[in-house]
């Protein structure tokens, strides 16, 4: 019984230093990355502002081409909404919103979860020329809910 009571304080000790590490861990997340495409700017801007040519370069899509899909709106202008329901529970169910458009720069985007987890993001695409081509950079930045900050950077979810 004793090696017993010991692996319960263990596991429960851990437990609690983990929900502790939640409320100092920041809950704000933001990620952005970029690359270079080697195609004019006004070319690649009219690309990737259509949504549904994310089907071809997002991999978070690729890995998942039978998640059913629908379309409000015309695409690639503000005001349309792409819906997405997945059998996988790590795709889920949520909306891609465009809510903002400088054209030929940047798309301003809104994705609203509904699960695996409830929540909110904001996204951009944004394009500018350079000496080889177009640089695109994207970025991803919302709040994550305790204690799913500490699973986020614990598992390293970026």
């Amino acid at each position: 019984m004793g090696i017993f009571l010991t692996i319960v304080f263990a596991v429960l000790a851990i437990l609690l230093l983990f929900l502790l590490a939640g409320l100092f861990i920041k809950k704000e997340y933001n990620i952005e990355r970029s690359v270079v495409i080697f195609q004019p700017k006004e070319k690649v801007f009219a690309y990737v502002k259509i949504l549904k040519n994310q089907d071809h370069y997002n991999k978070w899509w690729m890995s998942d081409p039978q998640a059913k899909k629908t379309f409000t709106g015309i695409d690639g202008t503000v005001g349309f909404i792409m819906t997405w329901d997945s059998a996988h529970k790590q795709y889920g169910k949520g909306e891609q919103e465009i809510i903002k458009i400088a054209d030929e720069q940047r798309i301003d985007s809104v994705i609203r979860f509904e699960r695996p987890f409830e929540g909110i993001a904001d996204i951009f695409m944004a394009t500018a020329a350079v000496a080889e081509g177009t640089k695109v950079s994207w970025g991803f930045s919302g709040k994550n809910k305790y204690p799913m900050n500490v699973i986020y950077k614990v598992f390293n979810l970026e």
